[in-house]
């Protein structure tokens, strides 16, 4: 049975590497689940941090040029729930997805913008030599930043 995680000075990191194909999401999904759980999370914040994953994960995979693997990781830090989705494809413009609103979405997609709504915080780092970073972070609930 999984035990809630304890407030330490530590930060705990899960890391995981899925192939770049769909149905290796669900593995995605998961991971995030049981991470989230043992963060206190109630189950519809579970089911947002599963959904933000998903989209992360999904646009990724819908990039053609995009690696042949995903790599995530999640961290808890300083209150919140941080995750890293990295993508070692080099074509994303970060300042396009990163100012993305709702009308946009209607025309580029209602990834972007699912993610911005269901997380607390949502930054890109275009790296170009390694590829694209997604990070995400969710508040933990009782827990200050």
């Amino acid at each position: 049975m999984n035990q809630p995680a304890t407030q330490s000075a530590q930060s705990d990191v899960v890391e995981l590497r899925i192939p770049c194909r769909p149905e290796w999401v669900a593995l995605a999904r998961l991971a995030v689940a049981a991470v989230a759980n043992r963060s206190r999370f109630s189950i519809e914040e579970i089911e947002d941090i599963k959904l933000a994953v998903t989209e992360a994960c999904t646009a990724v995979i819908q990039h053609e040029n995009h690696g042949e693997t995903i790599e995530i990781s999640c961290e808890t830090d300083d209150g919140a729930l941080r995750f890293r989705v990295h993508d070692a494809g080099r074509h994303v413009h970060a300042p396009k997805i990163a100012a993305i609103d709702f009308d946009e979405a209607r025309v580029a997609g209602l990834g972007v913008f699912l993610i911005r709504t269901l997380m607390d915080e949502v930054t890109y780092e275009v790296h170009p030599d390694t590829g694209t970073d997604l990070h995400m972070a969710k508040r933990i609930p009782g827990r200050t930043t």
